[in-house]
């Protein structure tokens, strides 16, 4: 894997994330980010680009819609070694995502507080995971982060490997993930089978 030029973070639970970011920028690699997360990090004086920057279409229904567009998901699931598939991102002006950094809106949290089902479906993340799988599914190229309690040892790597993380901890994070990613899908069908559709209007 080639060092680690670009990431893209977008956290809902954002402890340590202003550390790690400033860690990243003076590592050299371009952070990209979305709504909170982008102005937490800008507030911190580290230098963040918008994701509507670079898919040139802004966040919309209500954050609904933020990274659902290929120029993120192309840059984040090309295979670097396939000849085809980087030709391919040149020509459509897609740079690579090495980098993910995403963890979940808190749906069980939601729920435990005893929102309304309205506020619990708001809360289902729908981009996150997205995210999460792809970057997970292209552990060889992309190193991906669900768990903040991973920031220092990424960073460590990073420093001791001139910007690069090692297969295996790509892999048992990538791993991590689809952990995470399950055990989030179970919870969310779980409170679901709560709901009777009779009471549903």
């Amino acid at each position: 894997m080639a060092p680690i030029k670009r990431a893209l973070i977008s956290v809902t639970d954002k402890t340590g994330v202003t550390d790690f970011a400033k860690a990243l920028h003076e590592l050299g690699v371009e952070i990209i980010s979305t709504g909170g997360t982008a102005r937490v990090i800008r507030e911190a004086g580290v230098p963040v680009i918008d994701v509507s920057e670079v898919t040139g279409f802004p966040e919309m229904l209500d954050g609904r819609v933020k990274t659902l567009h290929p120029k993120i998901h192309g840059g984040i699931l090309a295979i670097r070694s396939n000849a085809q598939h980087m030709r391919q991102l040149e020509e459509q002006g897609i740079e690579p995502i090495d980098l993910v950094v995403v963890n979940l809106y808190a749906f069980e949290k939601t729920v435990a507080s005893g929102a309304s089902l309205e506020e619990a479906i708001e809360n289902i993340d729908i981009g996150g995971p997205t995210l999460l799988r792809a970057s997970a599914k292209n552990f060889r190229d992309v190193t991906v982060v669900v768990d903040p309690a991973d920031y220092e040892h990424v960073l460590k790597e990073m420093r001791e490997n001139n910007g690069e993380t090692t297969l295996k901890t790509r892999f048992e994070l990538a791993r991590k993930v689809f952990e995470t990613t399950s055990k989030y899908d179970t919870a969310i069908a779980n409170y679901l089978k709560t709901i009777a559709p009779a009471s549903l209007s």
